[in-house]
């Protein structure tokens, strides 16, 4: 039989082009865990990399993304009713998923996509998946209601560097705070390969995410690290993303073309949520306007109850030395006009919230939120320190984000378990809302770099996303 032949552009561009390119033997910078010469994440026969990517219609489908080698034909999953019993496979419908190849540093590898359709509402199913000659463990996950119905969210800000050693243990500090969310939201950044198709952090990705990516639905967004830089400084220099990211999250189509692979929208029991393309937006003023259209779209035909919009590049910069005047062009009008009640912000590497100004918190704009879930760390800039309701540097985080009829409850906790921020958005009757803050009990200090070194502080920055890495002095 042919061998696995199903390949996107994307994986085309990936092996012709990017592979060619970008494709580095170790990550220059030690990034991750993984000494030069090990091989820790080349694909094998069992399938890995499991995640649950929301559908268009979260009620009734689901869609799971998993990697193996190369194979020599179609891969399967297998879905079931969850009963308590072990007899999965006897009740289990099977599926054919789509496949594509792609080359890394770890060399070639398989992705596979499948939507399960047909499900019923607010139903717990168990399903598996193949590789060669075996299967994944029976993972388990609940469809949405048809209807509002109160449920929780978590947000990270970004992971980017360091996943395996830092990142994991915000990933399982706000599972372990909050087991029955619905919904992880990443807000771009998962990873720092901007300057190759650095495999192994992808791989530490995941295994930082753990069993929980296969169980809970991941609304995923792109980030400036998504992409690779190309024939840096020369004049064929160009961004390409990243030939995992469509390769390993297979969101819903429903964007702008071209970038459909980054921006869509879902609407989850009750709450839209709405994925935009900052990088794009910044590099290309034509995909910032785009994006605007096909934006306006979306909110101006929008019957449900909260709005939550997350991109990659602060609407008002948080740290020092940044600005993005070109999304308050074309973006915030929108936000302001249509009522989006979050958005969630990554890229500056502290924490920050605000609402715009000359919108006052008694009746409440969009509010907006920048958070950082790894250990790169930079400065809040002293605009941003008085103009901001809440700031921090040097801190890890995870926010929750609870979602009820009338109220919309937002907190701030660091990777320790406290509370750093917090805030309710309370709908009144006559549909606008207030802002109410709620502050914990014992409410923290302000958080401040603790870095000593000077060299570090006097370039903005409070630490440097390789001060972590298997050659900085943290792992010697």
């Amino acid at each position: 039989m042919l061998l696995l032949s199903l390949v996107s552009l994307a994986s085309l561009l990936s092996v012709e082009s990017v592979a060619a390119e970008a494709v580095k033997e170790a990550d220059p910078q030690g990034n991750t865990l993984v000494p030069a010469g090990v091989s820790r994440y080349q694909p094998t026969i069992f399938p890995d990399r499991i995640i649950l990517i929301p559908t268009a219609t979260p009620a009734l489908s689901q869609t799971v993304n998993w990697r193996t080698q190369l194979l020599q034909a179609p891969l399967v999953a297998e879905i079931a009713p969850a009963g308590d019993g072990p007899a999965l496979h006897l009740a289990a419908k099977r599926f054919t998923a789509n496949s594509r190849q792609i080359q890394t540093d770890n060399g070639p590898s398989a992705h596979h996509q499948l939507t399960f359709s047909d499900l019923q509402p607010d139903t717990l199913y168990a399903y598996r998946v193949q590789g060669l000659g075996t299967w994944s463990e029976w993972l388990q996950f609940r469809t949405a209601k048809t209807n509002f119905a109160p449920f929780r969210a978590i947000y990270f800000g970004d992971a980017q560097n360091s996943l395996k050693s830092h990142f994991s243990r915000v990933a399982r500090a706000a599972l372990l705070k909050a087991p029955d969310a619905a919904l992880m939201i990443h807000a771009g950044d998962l990873v720092n390969s901007r300057y190759g198709v650095l495999d192994n952090e992808w791989g530490e990705w995941f295994d930082a995410a753990g069993w929980q990516a296969g169980m809970v639905n991941q609304l995923i967004v792109a980030g400036n690290h998504e992409y690779l830089k190309l024939n840096e400084d020369t004049p064929q220099e160009r961004r390409v993303l990243s030939p995992q990211f469509s390769a390993q999250f297979g969101v819903v189509q429903n964007g702008p073309q071209p970038l459909r692979d980054t921006v869509y929208f879902t609407d989850y029991q009750g709450v839209r949520f709405i994925a935009l393309n900052s990088t794009e937006a910044l590099e290309n003023e034509a995909m910032a306007k785009l994006q605007a259209e096909w934006l306006e779209q979306v909110l101006s035909n929008n019957p449900q109850r909260w709005t939550v919009v997350s991109y990659h590049h602060p609407m008002f910069s948080v740290s020092q030395g940044r600005d993005n005047p070109r999304l308050r062009q074309y973006w915030q009008p929108l936000f302001a006009k249509y009522g989006v009640d979050l958005a969630l912000q990554g890229h500056d590497h502290v924490y920050g919230r605000n609402v715009a100004s000359g919108v006052s918190q008694a009746h409440a704009g969009t509010v907006y939120l920048v958070s950082v879930a790894g250990p790169k760390m930079y400065l809040v800039a002293d605009p941003a320190r008085r103009a901001m309701q809440k700031v921090a540097e040097d801190t890890q985080l995870f926010q929750l984000l609870d979602f009820e009829q009338d109220v919309l409850r937002y907190q701030s906790m660091t990777v320790s378990g406290q509370q750093y921020d917090s805030f309710e958005l309370q709908r009144q009757p006559d549909g606008s809302k207030r802002l109410l803050e709620t502050a914990p009990s014992k409410l923290l200090p302000q958080r401040r770099c603790g870095n000593p070194d000077t060299t570090t502080l006097a370039n903005k920055k409070c630490w440097e996303g390789d001060d972590f890495g298997l050659a900085s002095k943290a792992n010697r």
